[in-house]
């Protein structure tokens, strides 16, 4: 009997030891599309830090804007100048960004963005690898802390590519 109270204590105390780390400090997000390709693909899965609510530039991170889920790669920090010229080149405080990961330029979206945009200090601006026809801050704006769910820290590929 001893030993089922043990277990039972031991059961309950790992399970709140795990409900704590995932719904406070470790998140688990699917990527549903292919709008990070090629670094991440539809299906694969990330885990990311939720304590982490100032990336750096260069960090993937999860978001949540207008009721949606989105997951994209921190482009410009608080006080940058984020603009895109009509030829599709992505410029930072009046500096061309050069990008290994993208292939293609970045297309602006008419309509949405005026730029050149000037971020405040609690805000990012946030771009998918895939620069052609991603949902990101050309389309949704820039991204408040306080919306940055967290920072990945690693990710599972599930598909074979």
């Amino acid at each position: 009997m001893k030993e089922l109270l043990d277990f039972s204590r031991t059961l309950i105390c790992m399970s709140v030891i795990l409900w704590i780390l995932f719904g406070f400090i470790i998140g688990i997000e699917k990527v549903s599309n292919d709008d990070m390709k090629p670094r991440l693909f539809a299906g694969d899965i990330i885990i990311y830090y939720r304590l982490d609510k100032s990336p750096d530039v260069r960090e993937i991170i999860v978001l949540k804007k207008n009721e949606n889920r989105y997951i994209g790669r921190v482009v410009a920090a608080g006080g940058d100048k984020v603009e895109i010229t009509d030829d599709s080149v992505l410029m930072v405080n009046d500096n061309t960004v050069t990008e290994d990961y993208i292939t293609l330029g970045t297309p602006g979206y008419d309509g949405f963005a005026d730029y050149p945009v000037i971020l405040e200090a609690d805000e990012c601006f946030v771009l998918c690898d895939r620069r052609d026809g991603s949902e990101d801050s050309r389309y949704y704006g820039p991204v408040k802390d306080y919306e940055i769910l967290g920072t990945m820290i690693c990710q599972y590929r599930r598909g074979s590519t």
